[in-house]
């Protein structure tokens, strides 16, 4: 009961436990984390992570963001750095610019940024674009071209080169 043979206690996931803020929450200010960050609320400000952003529905960030991966349901404005998976729901409106890995598009999307896909070898591909998905879901992943056609129902146009 007393003993002195007590391992210590270790946590099971390397960022800890994972951070919300609700909705109804409005911050301005910078957040640094290893965990996971939900915002259901507004953050005005830049947030930095070793894990993943997820921005609810009724969501909005203002801001830069640096993550490994990002949902996103809501709304976005600013500059977005994910270093591999973005994905975009239906309801999810983004502009700036914005640098990725991997790239899924939901049909429904908003995305009008200038967007940089960074490959396996460091090799980057640009585009500028307004786009709204509409009838078929895109989705590109490391390389210099887009596998599946992007749908656009806007006046603007999306291309790797």
């Amino acid at each position: 009961m007393f003993s002195d043979n007590k391992k210590p206690r270790t946590m099971t996931e390397l960022g800890g436990q994972p951070n919300r803020i609700e909705k109804n929450t409005k911050i301005k200010g910078d957040i640094i984390s290893e965990a996971d960050l939900r915002i259901d609320g507004k953050l005005d400000g830049n947030v930095k992570t070793s894990g993943k952003v997820v921005i609810g529905k009724g969501g909005y960030i203002h801001g830069k963001v640096e993550c490994v991966n990002a949902d996103i349901e809501g709304s976005f404005n600013g500059e977005l750095l994910v270093s591999d998976l973005l994905s975009l729901k239906a309801s999810a409106v983004i502009e700036g610019t914005v640098s990725v890995t991997k790239l899924a598009v939901e049909p429904g999307a908003t995305f009008n940024a200038s967007c940089t896909m960074k490959g396996k070898g460091g090799v980057s591909t640009s585009s500028s674009s307004s786009t709204t998905t509409s009838s078929s879901a895109s989705s590109a992943s490391s390389g210099s071209s887009y596998k599946q056609p992007l749908s656009t129902s806007t006046s603007g146009s999306a291309k790797a080169s």
